[in-house]
């Protein structure tokens, strides 16, 4: 592949099926018209779309919202998702995995003086059929059926930046950690004898 270059790449038309791409066609068929869909894209940058996803749920009126990435971009899915989670607590999510197929199209370089390529030709095309893993995760401020593949209810726990109700409390440099002994401060260090440790 050195001597080509990515013309376009672009979604794969499946046959039919739920992958179709028409409306409704999505992993949630049942959204209610009011959902943001926010795509998640390899090069989209977490703030922008945590801000414009924070300001959108705030709004009483928006009751869900679906985040959906493929190939390189599901892990700042996910990514996206446990913030939001975060920072607007009691939200069921449902999340979905499936495959998509990308169709990637190359072109070799153009012809020209070079030490390994021939002269002269036409440039050669080639397409690819990929098949790469896309996430797609609703989270809703109105509760969803839990019987349904993929539910997360509510996080019970409170969120790191919420104060907890006990401190803990806070030890000096010197005092021994919880449940450490004086017997792993008094271990022999590598090439002492017994002897040079109590003398």
């Amino acid at each position: 592949m050195e001597n080509f270059r990515k013309v376009r790449s672009e979604e794969a038309s499946a046959g039919g099926g739920a992958e179709g791409g028409g409306p409704g066609s999505g992993p949630f068929a049942d959204l209610a018209p009011g959902a943001v869909l926010m795509r998640v894209k390899e090069g989209s940058k977490i703030r922008n779309l945590l801000a414009f996803a924070t300001a959108r749920m705030a709004q009483p009126a928006t009751r869900a919202i679906v985040f959906s990435g493929c190939g390189r971009a599901t892990t700042k899915t996910v990514t996206c998702v446990e913030i939001l989670k975060r920072r607007l607590s009691g939200l069921h999510q449902v999340t979905r995995l499936r495959y998509r197929s990308v169709r990637e199209v190359w072109e070799s370089f153009p012809p020209g003086p070079a030490p390994d390529r021939p002269e002269g030709g036409s440039p050669a095309s080639l397409s690819v059929l990929k098949n790469v893993p896309a996430l797609a995760i609703l989270l809703s401020k109105d509760a969803l059926d839990p019987r349904q593949p993929g539910y997360q209810p509510p996080d019970s726990h409170p969120s790191p930046s919420s104060p907890s109700a006990t401190p803990t409390p806070k030890r000096s440099r010197g005092d021994p950690a919880t449940g450490e002994s004086s017997a792993k401060r008094s271990q022999l260090e590598p090439g002492a004898s017994e002897e040079d440790q109590t003398a």
